[in-house]
């Protein structure tokens, strides 16, 4: 009559065990989501700061707002949907087998989509960063105003190789840093989503000069202005 007793026993305490450990987890659960919820929140407040910033220095008429980033196209290219007609065969997309990259620094002007970029055949790094804000000053320094960058917070963004030289030039040329973690409030995020659209979706580049060539063919149609880009990087 005992042995059936300790099984029951040993059932329960097996039961309440159980029960205990699935209460925790539920706490954990409950807990860790309830942080992301009040960190997503909080990102939403701060997101919202600053597009109200962003179009505060737009409206400036003193202000000349510019937005910067790096990016690298691989020669593999890129592959997107496609629409085909029924009655036409399956396309059939090469695509060279390499991870080589060319990267590139770029800039916008936001009040009419003038595009300034730079091939970068090192590392993105202070130097060749320090480099490009040199590039990008001389050709915004010609409209007369102040020239701010948006920039995220890239480290070398921040180095103190050129901490010297952007606070020389603060008063005519300064970057404005966005928030960490936020890349869509970078308006160029915009630019390099076109330039693949229009450039590598579904092409075969059979050496890497070839998707050079093709998206800095592109860059030069803007490198004067486009309206497609500024409506594109339009502050909303």
């Amino acid at each position: 009559m005992e042995r059936p007793c300790q099984l029951s026993l040993s059932n329960n305490s097996k039961l309440i065990s159980e029960s205990a450990n699935a209460k925790d987890y539920s706490a954990n659960l409950v807990f860790v989501y309830g942080n992301r919820v009040r960190l997503l929140r909080r990102q939403i407040r701060e997101n919202k700061k600053n597009i109200k910033k962003l179009r505060k220095m737009m409206a400036d008429s003193k202000v000349d707002l510019w937005s910067t980033d790096e990016v690298h196209f691989q020669q593999h290219g890129s592959r997107c949907r496609m629409w085909i007609a029924p009655e036409d065969a399956d396309p059939v997309i090469m695509h060279e087998p390499t991870r080589r990259n060319v990267g590139y620094f770029g800039a916008v002007r936001l009040r009419d989509g003038k595009f300034v970029y730079r091939r970068e055949t090192e590392k993105f790094n202070a130097i060749t960063f320090w480099n490009f804000l040199k590039q990008l000053r001389k050709a915004s320094s010609h409209a007369g105003k102040k020239v701010i960058v948006i920039s995220d917070n890239a480290r070398y963004h921040h180095a103190k190789l050129h901490k010297e030289y952007r606070e020389k030039c603060a008063d005519r040329f300064a970057l404005d840093f966005l928030p960490p973690y936020s890349p869509d409030l970078n308006p160029i995020e915009r630019v390099w989503k076109l330039t693949r659209r229009c450039c590598t979706h579904n092409v075969y580049f059979p050496s890497l000069e070839s998707i050079a060539t093709a998206v800095e063919t592109k860059f030069k149609e803007w490198s004067l202005g486009s309206n497609a880009l500024r409506r594109l990087c339009a502050i909303n």
